[in-house]
């Protein structure tokens, strides 16, 4: 139990020190799932460890940090975290995410040369270990385009605040070049920039591997203060949008404790019904690709609702049995 406290100490001063602009006692007390009178004691347990550490004002509360960083004595990581790296660095490349892979290593090298001599002989061999007794399935599908030039162009548009062109070979328009307000990256089965062109438009969602000759402009682009890149994901149920929905799936008792734990959608609501089915509800646009998915399920679940839906549906399984001469 002692180790257990000195661990959960060290946590905090991790995250003070890892904070640039401070922590509140309740930010404290929701990142360590304590109450705000253990997360006090906590704090001043941390402070009489590590004297440097400040306290800001921040009306009408205060803020926390411990601004010089901790020493290296405390910041050596596990085996099972440099595996953890390890093996996240190894499904990306093994899915074709091979910047954010390459990325991954070059963090992983760092780490172990920060590392002292003796710090490292010992970690190393557990970390083979459990790289090689553990791995990630890979899945069937596309291969995601990650091109590093392309992404870092994008990148130091965000960074910057700045505008960004490319040639697009995609659209009604295939080859013209396109002027944005980048907002920002999402990574999936393709992965696309979620940019705004022109004055007054929606976010729109252009394919990485269709971009080329990237370049980011002088001109100021800041994204609209309330544009949230996670909010526009969670408008579909992929990548495409489309007009959003109330969409009602049934799920029969026989896959009831799939359903209990399965992610549909990041809004959704799960109810399990006196006979043992299980209802699902969420918003979202994007039916094509929630048809798709829902196609993996079989005759296990019930399209409720919307009706586009279940012609969506319908219509793929009508274009599929064509396809194999079924009709």
């Amino acid at each position: 139990m002692r180790h257990e406290k000195a661990t959960r100490l060290l946590d905090l001063a991790r995250m003070l020190a890892g904070s640039a602009e401070g922590m509140t006692l309740d930010e404290m007390a929701r990142a360590l799932d304590v109450g705000r009178r253990t997360a006090e004691r906590m704090r001043d347990a941390v402070w009489a460890a590590f004297p440097q550490m400040e306290a800001i004002d921040d009306p009408p509360t205060k803020r926390f940090r411990i601004p010089s960083g901790l020493d290296g004595v405390f910041q050596t990581p596990t085996a099972e975290e440099l595996a953890a790296l390890r093996t996240a660095a190894d499904g990306y490349k093994a899915s074709g995410a091979e910047a954010r892979a390459a990325s991954l290593y070059a963090l992983e090298g760092k780490l172990l040369s920060a590392l002292r001599g003796a710090a490292r002989r010992r970690v190393a061999p557990d970390v083979e270990a459990l790289v090689q007794a553990e791995t990630i399935a890979v899945h069937a599908g596309p291969r995601p385009f990650e091109d590093q030039q392309v992404l870092s162009a994008i990148r130091a548009a965000i960074k910057g605040l700045s505008g960004l062109s490319f040639r697009y070979e995609g659209g009604s328009t295939p080859g013209r070049r396109r002027e944005v307000t980048p907002l920002g990256v999402l990574f999936g089965r393709s992965n696309y920039l979620v940019a705004l062109e022109g004055a007054g438009g929606k976010p729109r969602s252009w394919r990485l591997d269709r971009m080329s000759d990237l370049k980011v402009l002088d001109t100021p682009a800041p994204p609209p203060e309330d544009f949230s890149l996670q909010a526009f994901a969670d408008e579909s149920f992929g990548i495409y949008h489309d007009e959003i929905q109330d969409v009602v799936l049934r799920i029969k008792p026989s896959r009831a404790e799939d359903a209990l734990r399965w992610r549909f959608h990041a809004t959704q609501k799960v109810t399990q019904d006196p006979d043992g089915s299980v209802t699902v509800t969420f918003r979202a646009g994007g039916m094509r690709e929630l048809a798709w998915h829902l196609f993996t399920w079989g005759g296990d679940i019930e399209i409720v609702a919307p009706q586009t839906l279940k012609d969506t549906m319908i219509a793929e399984l009508r274009e599929a049995g064509r396809a194999h001469g079924a009709w």
